[in-house]
């Protein structure tokens, strides 16, 4: 039996879950030698992570400062990278203007942009490059208001920066992902100040007339929303349409009865989880699933194994659309939950109501990303039947 998972291991990284389930079976919470770290890989443990305010993030800069500072700068003024009562000042600031009609005036949109991608995509198409990946580009571009030349530009960004937090991470990664921070910060304070003179319907202006908000925070808060949002809601389409065309009768069952998209939706989060680790720190010594967390000490939820844990899910390792009740942990959970929630849940539902309108069927293999923080396909080839 292997001591310690290997978070780099490319057989790991392709398949996690057989692995991801035996250090389950070792124990709710575990110690992780290679990375310093305690592992809580149950449902019930991971919750316990997300929802213990003695757990925080506390963002501590990485060194040395004068090259990491573009990513120091975005991390140590976001929300998810604090604790009350700065997350508190933050996240009610965002989310006051998140919440002035914004997610609801996206949904019509929405539907129709993942319809019109669908049925342009032709009889062979890579279901990431040419409906995902623009769905999710034009949605938070639409949210923030990117002006339209400027929008082929977030993915990259995004994809880049991302890359930052994986627990393997080469030196040519960290450039590229550096760079990516430095470029978009300046766009999102030159977009800011234009929009702060001629305000828009739009989330970037909304935020720009806050007093409160300094424009460090503006800007993180606006990357971070573009990040968490625009990862997710790919990265979920991705395995999530690789895992329903793996299991016909559930296609067909879907197709059946298209009453089932919320559940399917949902379920496809679950499965194959987009985000599969967040780490926090104890303020204090904690216990959690019995196991002591000395104070200073970091824990990270798996949550794509807290996702297929027997004792919450029945057959969990089985892909079932109508699955219901579906307590999944893929968007995390307590002060953390994430705001764009209702925003990645729309474009997952209009994105699967719209391909269930041809046949389809896996092309080729799909191509995974070698990454496991966040979980994802590079290429998934469709072609009609």
């Amino acid at each position: 039996m292997i001591k310690y998972i290997d978070f780099g291991e490319p057989a790991f990284v392709r398949d996690p879950y057989p692995g991801l389930a035996a250090l389950r079976e070792r124990g709710a919470v575990t110690w992780h030698e290679p990375t310093g770290q305690f592992l809580a890989a149950s449902h019930a443990a991971a919750g316990a992570v997300l929802r213990d305010r003695r757990l925080g993030r506390f963002w501590r800069d990485r060194e040395p400062a004068e090259v990491y500072e573009p990513f120091n700068l975005l991390h140590r003024n976001q929300m998810m990278e604090n604790e009350p009562p700065a997350h508190t000042r933050l996240r009610s600031l965002v989310s006051g203007a998140f919440a002035r009609g914004h997610v609801e005036r996206l949904r019509e949109p929405v539907v129709a942009e993942a319809a019109r991608l669908v049925h342009r995509a032709g009889s062979h198409f890579d279901l990431l490059a040419d409906v995902a990946e623009p769905l999710a580009v034009t949605v938070i571009a639409e949210l923030l208001g990117v002006p339209g030349p400027d929008r082929p530009k977030l993915r990259p960004w995004s994809a880049a920066m991302v890359r930052m937090y994986e627990v393997t991470r080469t030196p040519e990664t960290e450039a590229a992902a550096l760079e990516a921070c430095r470029e978009f910060t300046d766009f999102l304070r030159d977009l800011a100040a234009r929009r702060a003179a001629e305000p828009r319907d739009d989330l970037i202006s909304h935020l720009a007339a806050v007093p409160e908000l300094t424009p460090d925070e503006l800007v993180a808060s606006a990357i971070l929303l573009l990040n968490a949002g625009h990862e997710a809601s790919v990265n979920a389409l991705g395995g999530g349409v690789v895992a329903l065309l793996r299991h016909p009768e559930q296609l067909a069952r879907l197709r059946a009865g298209p009453a089932l998209i919320p559940t399917a939706a949902e379920e496809m989060i679950r499965y194959d989880s987009p985000l599969h680790m967040f780490v926090r720190t104890a303020a204090a010594d904690v216990e959690i699933a019995g196991v002591r967390i000395p104070e200073g000490a970091s824990i990270a939820a798996l949550l794509g194994a807290a996702n297929r844990d027997p004792a919450v899910f029945a057959d969990p390792d089985s892909f079932d659309v109508a699955r219901d009740p579906n307590p999944h942990l893929g968007f995390g959970a307590g002060l953390h939950f994430c705001l764009g929630a209702p925003l990645a849940r729309i474009e997952l539902r209009a994105a699967l109501t719209a391909l269930l309108t041809r046949d389809l069927d896996l092309a080729a293999e799909p191509v995974n990303r070698p990454t496991f923080v966040l979980r994802a396909y590079e290429s998934v080839p469709l072609a009609a039947k």
